[in-house]
């Protein structure tokens, strides 16, 4: 039951994620910085962990969940280093998944042969 919940959670998010982006004249890359921006608010107004041990997998593998994480990181980076902490912490939490998403970026560009749009 655990996954269908993960799978209906993930696919709500994705959902609305797709009537935003039809509905307005908002660009991609500026609805993922929405996404971003929304999970660390959540993250840190103390909604989002409550509602991913709830919802699992599903709100805590899209972007959400990568904001959350980043508030995460940057909140245990200021209580262990003071303001440097604002700076590193974030990234300490994330290095594995950014880390992930150039690797398999690159190899999927060296699959794949991307070419640039005319």
């Amino acid at each position: 039951m655990d996954f269908v919940k993960a799978f209906l959670i993930g696919g709500l998010i994705c959902g609305l994620v797709q009537i935003l982006m039809d509905k307005t004249k908002l660009m991609p890359g500026r609805i993922m910085v929405l996404l971003v921006v929304t999970g660390a608010i959540l993250g840190a107004v103390g909604v989002y962990q409550p509602f991913l041990e709830w919802a699992g997998s599903g709100a805590g593998v899209p972007l959400l969940g990568f904001g959350n994480t980043l508030w995460k990181g940057v909140k245990e980076g200021i209580g262990e280093k003071g303001l440097l902490g604002l700076f590193t912490g974030g990234l300490t939490a994330s290095a594995a998944g950014i880390c992930a998403a150039l690797v398999f970026g690159f190899l999927g560009a060296l699959i794949f042969k991307p070419k640039m749009k005319k």
